[in-house]
């Protein structure tokens, strides 16, 4: 992807860092405390609560006052579209039923598109003081003053590989039947984590994660994070995952290709 050359990517991250500590500063006073959960499905359940939504406005207000040109998409309010081909992608907290359970492994999401190809992203944990964030060429975690450089794990053999899903009951139909299958070609399947499982596989800790029905908030600010150290975010069919659907995260391509070999096979 080629950026505009006078687009300062410096202040790209400022406006990331500052909208994540808005965010905390809604979210984290709230977390495990008794709160309001709101089901935004007339079947089913998908949560929502006071943290979601005055996080995702604390997180636009910083956006339009550091670029007010730019188009803001998020999940709980409306999108304000200005025509510009620069996108800040906003999932306020991702892992809304983590949160609700007191599970530290929701996070804030805030991803910056252009063109429709997401280049910039941060995953906010503030309960564990952690930042994950991927700018071009450099993918980084930070706790305090601590700082290391992402790198994925060197894992080539699915038989010795990690996998995360958030939960095996995403998978409709027969992507059930696929994703098992693909689960018991792997060492170790774990349940869980929403965005942080992402996180994992870009800090090498793990090798694959599959989710099926993201939308673009729940992947913008990860595949910059996931890609910038080593690895590969992509549809189950292939493709570029920038606006979700189903999708494997990979260590690296060997990886993804045999995933993918064994989930789409007939």
């Amino acid at each position: 992807m080629t950026l505009p050359a006078d687009l300062d990517l410096s202040r790209v991250e400022a406006t990331l860092r500052a909208a994540a500590a808005a965010a905390a500063r809604e979210t984290l006073p709230r977390f495990r405390t008794p709160l309001a959960v709101d089901n935004k499905y007339a079947v089913g359940f998908d949560p929502v609560t006071e943290a979601d939504r005055n996080a995702e406005l604390a997180i636009r207000e910083v956006i339009a006052a550091a670029f007010p040109e730019h188009n803001i998409v998020g999940e709980e309010h409306p999108s304000e579209e200005t025509g510009s081909p620069f996108t800040w992608t906003i999932d306020p907290i991702d892992g809304t039923r983590a949160f609700i359970a007191g599970l530290p492994v929701w996070g804030t999401l805030i991803g910056v598109s252009y063109e429709g190809k997401n280049f910039a992203g941060l995953m906010s944990q503030p309960f564990t003081g952690e930042i994950f964030l991927g700018m071009p060429g450099r993918s980084t975690w930070e706790r305090g003053t601590e700082i290391r450089v992402l790198r994925t794990r060197p894992t080539r053999d699915l038989g010795q590989s990690i996998l995360f899903t958030t939960t095996p009951a995403l998978f409709a139909g027969d992507a059930e039947a696929r994703y098992l299958r693909l689960e018991r070609a792997v060492m170790l399947a774990r349940y869980g984590c929403d965005c942080y499982a992402f996180c994992l596989v870009a800090a090498g800790h793990i090798d694959l994660v599959i989710e099926a029905g993201l939308k673009p908030y729940d992947v913008a600010a990860l595949i910059p994070i996931v890609e910038n150290a080593g690895g590969m975010f992509r549809t189950v069919e292939g493709k570029a995952a920038d606006q979700g659907g189903d999708v494997i995260v990979a260590a690296n391509e060997e990886l993804l290709q045999a995933a993918r070999a064994i989930y789409n096979a007939n």
